[in-house]
């Protein structure tokens, strides 16, 4: 089960907004969620072979060529900064 101090410091995480009076309600739908989980874990799948559609159809394949014009000049002159062809952004880590 999941604390009200771990869902405050999940939603400080997420960056979402959020009253003491959800605090329960969105404690208890978490702690489903992360129950449920724990049962898919519990499930033996050795042996099992994994699958990437349910569906035993091949994939269709196009050819892989470039459909698109090469704009990237073009973009990166409205950029603040651009070095190497590569967009500078700010530190944005706290």
């Amino acid at each position: 089960m999941l604390t009200s101090e771990d869902i405050r410091r999940l939603c400080r995480l997420a960056r979402v907004e959020i009253t003491a009076a959800e605090i329960a309600d969105v404690s208890a739908k978490l702690s489903s969620i992360v129950a449920m989980v724990d049962q898919l874990q519990a499930v033996d799948t050795q042996g099992v072979v994994p699958m990437a559609h349910p569906l035993d159809r091949p994939q269709r394949l196009r050819e892989d060529r470039v459909t698109e014009p090469d704009k990237h000049e073009l973009y990166q002159r409205n950029a603040a900064l651009v070095e190497r062809d590569l967009y500078l952004v700010p530190k944005v880590i706290e």
